[in-house]
């Protein structure tokens, strides 16, 4: 038997034998305060399994891709934005994230936000957008305000 079959968790949201990784290169897409672990790679037929945290104030890049998310909140609060919706988040809720959709994840002020995300090993790479895909998106009052104060 593996002895990495079972990985403990620890109080902090990480895992036993379970690296904690950068989020993405500093200056390669706008975030901030974003961690990332692979918990499963390469399982049920091609998934990976992830833990990201969004540190309190904290965003994920704001991208698209070809394949499907499914996203699920272990901790904490905030928003995401899901094409064109913005909607709050809280622990055990579910985001399914459809190809070519827009989204980002925001951590409330006061909390962090953790959640789970199911993708496929074989994927593409983020795609962000341009500055005329910005401001179609920025057009929605809402969305102009859930970007707002976001490094662009």
């Amino acid at each position: 038997m593996n002895q990495d079959a079972v990985r403990k968790s620890r109080p902090d949201f990480t895992w036993e034998h379970t690296e904690l990784l950068r989020y993405k290169v500093e200056g390669s897409a706008p975030f901030r305060n974003v961690t990332r672990q692979v918990l499963f790679d390469d399982i049920a037929g091609g998934a990976q399994w992830r833990y990201f945290e969004v540190a309190p104030g904290g965003w994920s890049t704001l991208e698209r891709h070809q394949h499907t998310h499914a996203v699920m909140v272990l901790r904490g609060r905030g928003r995401c934005l899901v094409g064109q919706q913005v909607r709050e988040i809280a622990e055990r809720d579910l985001v399914e994230i459809a190809p070519m959709t827009w989204h980002q994840f925001r951590a409330a002020e006061d909390a962090p936000l953790g959640f789970l995300c199911l993708v496929s090993c074989d994927r593409d790479r983020p795609q962000l957008p341009d500055a005329q895909q910005l401001r179609a998106l920025r057009d929605d009052p809402a969305i102009a305000e859930f970007l707002e104060g976001q490094d662009r």
